[in-house]
């Protein structure tokens, strides 16, 4: 059974806590604190893997968990960290992260469009950096694109393990009763959502060949029957012309509204989003080729930037046929497009397909040297020095002190940005309805999910924290008592200690 889209509910490893410990051992007085840092807990990662074509394990393995990291213990043992969660999936899979149109984006990946419930089409083309509501509730981050195998991506990070006591020994803090908990691990829900990929893709309407097409310059076996919508589910095949393979991908047939979801067009577009090519094949025998090419090229102009994609234009089944009628079927294609390649086959008496896939095999190899030519290009700096663009901007001194070029087609102005060790220890404070103040950060937030709540000494190590951060005084200045509730990473405590 074939799938290409899948939710799974992805849960990363919790963090093992760290250890309150001291040594004892007979002759040895005032050992000191020794308890051992817990283990991290265990990564989601997704792999791509070329013997995987179908999401459909999914469907009955709907909850991913990693293994949680073990406690830390005495002799300063830390606990071992728990094994990463490595989920294969097929090549061309794209793995988004649901979340509530209320949340607040992430920062580490690019915010797509595209509908959870099924209005926006699911393929459509992500946009770095843009924010894009889809439906009333619901957004959807991308966080990995796999297109080659073997290749990672950590989707769930697991949680960072808690200190134990032996890392808060110093000399005016010798006997230390203070030790973190662990981190908790990413959870939430993921959508997984294959787009094949293939060198060709072949398109049209329902009964126009594909499938015969496919099966006769391939190896493979599609069902083929001479009613529409035979071909419910995609399906790939090579073709080999002049030692060269050429992967081609059909799709079920499209009719007008494919894009909007009528027929089976709407869940299998995204199939050839991917491609280099676009294959059309027109039925020779329509009333009006033009109008069947028309309708093709409009459903993949509204589903995405598809109708712009190098294509290539076939009237199938010409076997036999008066020449007249064929020229005119072709005039009428050249009417909606003046600079259409059109070719006249026959899939099942082999005819003009070694002149097609000879057609085939020139654009792909064209659209590889161009892609390979832009990735040389964006590998090089804006100077033209040779620096890889992910090598300049790991250095976060150039980084920080990068300038916009041009503003609005104004001078060029300097801009400055503040470096992530400012932004991460960068607070707010809030104050909710119920007399609750609410503080928000990323430094403090990671600090209050470390620590034990049930040890006194760790609440106050947090209440010491705010103080050197500065959230205390603005607590104060925001009317805060000694008994107020402050609330930090869904962890509340009072301002002050057993008040």
């Amino acid at each position: 059974m074939f799938a290409d889209t899948a939710k799974v509910s992805l849960k990363a490893g919790k963090g093992g806590n760290g250890a309150v410990s001291f040594r004892r051992e007979i002759y040895i007085p005032k050992g000191g604190p020794d308890g051992g840092d817990g283990g991290k807990g265990g990564d989601i990662i997704f792999r791509a893997d070329k013997d995987t074509n179908t999401l459909i394990d999914f469907r009955f393995t709907p909850i991913l968990t990693a293994e949680d990291g073990k406690n830390g213990s005495g002799t300063r043992s830390a606990g071992r960290s728990g094994k990463d969660l490595i989920v294969e999936v097929p090549i061309g899979t794209m793995v988004y992260k649901i979340k509530k149109n209320t949340d607040e984006p992430s920062g580490r990946s690019f915010e797509v469009a595209g509908d959870v419930a099924g209005g926006t089409p699911a393929g459509a083309p992500a946009t770095v950096g843009e924010t894009a509501t889809a439906g009333p509730a619901y957004h959807r981050i991308l966080l990995a694109d796999l297109t080659h195998d073997g290749e990672e991506a950590i989707i769930a990070h697991g949680g960072s393990g808690g200190f134990g006591n032996a890392h808060f020994k110093s000399s005016t803090r010798q006997a230390p009763i203070i030790a973190e908990v662990g981190e908790p691990g990413e959870e939430f829900e993921a959508e997984l959502e294959l787009k094949l990929l293939a060198d060709v893709g072949l398109v049209g309407l329902p009964n126009a060949g594909k499938s015969t097409f496919l099966s006769v310059v391939s190896n493979a076996k599609p069902e083929i029957a001479d009613y529409p919508f035979t071909t419910i589910t995609p399906n790939l095949g090579v073709a080999t012309i002049d030692e060269k393979d050429i992967l081609i991908a059909d799709i079920p047939g499209l009719i007008e509204g494919a894009s909007e979801g009528k027929g089976l067009g709407h869940d299998f577009l995204r199939h050839v989003d991917r491609t280099a090519v676009l294959l059309h094949l027109i039925d020779v025998y329509n009333d009006d080729a033009g109008e069947a090419y028309r309708i093709i090229r409009n459903e993949l102009d509204k589903y995405s930037d598809l109708k712009d994609r190098q294509e290539v234009v076939a009237l199938t089944k010409c076997e036999g046929l008066d020449e007249e009628i064929i020229k005119m079927q072709m005039s009428s294609i050249l009417k909606q497009n003046p600079s259409a390649k059109i070719f006249a086959i026959s899939s099942s008496a082999h005819q003009g397909l070694t002149e097609l896939l000879r057609e085939l095999k020139k654009l792909c190899e064209s659209r590889f040297e161009q892609t390979r030519a832009k990735s040389e290009e964006d590998s090089l700096d804006e100077h033209g020095t040779g620096i890889p663009t992910q090598s300049r901007l790991a250095d976060e001194d150039f980084a920080r002190r990068e300038v916009n070029s041009e503003m609005n087609g104004v001078s060029s102005i300097p801009t400055i940005s503040l470096g992530n060790n400012v932004i991460s220890e960068a607070w707010q404070v809030e104050k909710a309805e119920d007399g609750k103040f609410i503080v928000t950060g990323e430094k403090i937030e990671k600090f209050a999910r470390r620590t034990d709540m049930g040890n006194y000494a760790s609440v106050n190590r947090l209440r010491d924290i705010m103080k050197k951060m500065g959230i205390r005084a603005e607590l104060t200045s925001r009317g805060a008592e000694p008994d107020s509730i402050i609330s930090i990473a869904g962890k509340e405590f009072t301002l002050v200690e057993d008040w």
